[in-house]
């Protein structure tokens, strides 16, 4: 019996599962567009644990999101994940993050499916998978028009998940196209894809893990005084 906690800080959605082998046994999460998680991850934790009734010391891992996604998030996420892991000497595990949010459906076999996460203006970043959730493409920045994957539906129905769905449901226009807009990244997907891992002693090395950013941090111009 393995305890690993699951944490999902790579979009808007401050997402934290407690997880006994595969089995969710807590969960946490809160979705805003203004970000909670500096305010939330760490009373999200400490909930997940006085729930299932257990203290630091019997986790046996932590699995962190590690992007693409907010840089901000990424960075408060991986923070938390690398302070428990140094504090209580367990493995850190990393789970991509458009990987874990194609989990979230299930195809036809000859269907594809794209992650897709909102970034600036019209750019996601995305990632095409099978319908057994395999990539079968690079992970990408991607700026987004009427003619983005329309070769992908010549010969298949494909299923666009994620926050940077909306976008392209504005100017795509093809019946092979499926939206889900609505979805969220959660820590949930993140359960059986962790202990897979743990099982196969695919750890990460906690000193020197970094988050997958996939483009360099650009900070906005500070506004003029008095604005």
């Amino acid at each position: 019996m393995a305890y690993i906690l699951c944490l999902e800080t790579a979009t808007t959605n401050c997402s934290v599962a407690l997880a006994k082998d595969k089995e969710c046994v807590a969960l946490r999460e809160f979705d805003s567009p203004k970000y909670s998680h500096a305010e939330q991850l760490h009373a999200f934790i400490k909930e997940v644990l006085e729930e299932a009734k257990i203290t630091f010391k019997e986790l046996e891992a932590v699995a962190i999101s590690k992007g693409p996604g907010s840089y901000t998030g990424l960075r408060i996420g991986v923070s938390a994940a690398k302070g428990i892991c140094f504090a209580m000497d367990i493995p850190l595990i990393s789970i991509p993050t458009l990987y874990s949010l194609a989990k979230q459906v299930t195809v036809a076999p000859n269907d594809l499916i794209i992650s897709m996460l909102d970034a600036r203006r019209m750019e996601v970043y995305t990632q095409t998978f099978d319908a057994t959730h395999q990539a079968v493409s690079e992970t990408e920045a991607l700026v987004l028009d009427e003619t983005s994957f329309k070769n992908l539906t010549k010969e298949n129905q494909v299923h666009l998940i994620g926050n940077g769905v909306a976008k392209f449901q504005e100017i795509a226009v093809n019946e092979n196209f499926h939206f889900y807009p609505d979805a969220v990244v959660s820590a949930k997907e993140m359960i059986e894809l962790s202990y897979n891992k743990f099982q196969q002693k695919n750890f990460e090395d906690v000193a020197y893990f970094e988050p997958f950013y996939l483009k360099d941090f650009v900070a906005g111009k500070p506004k003029p005084r008095g604005w």
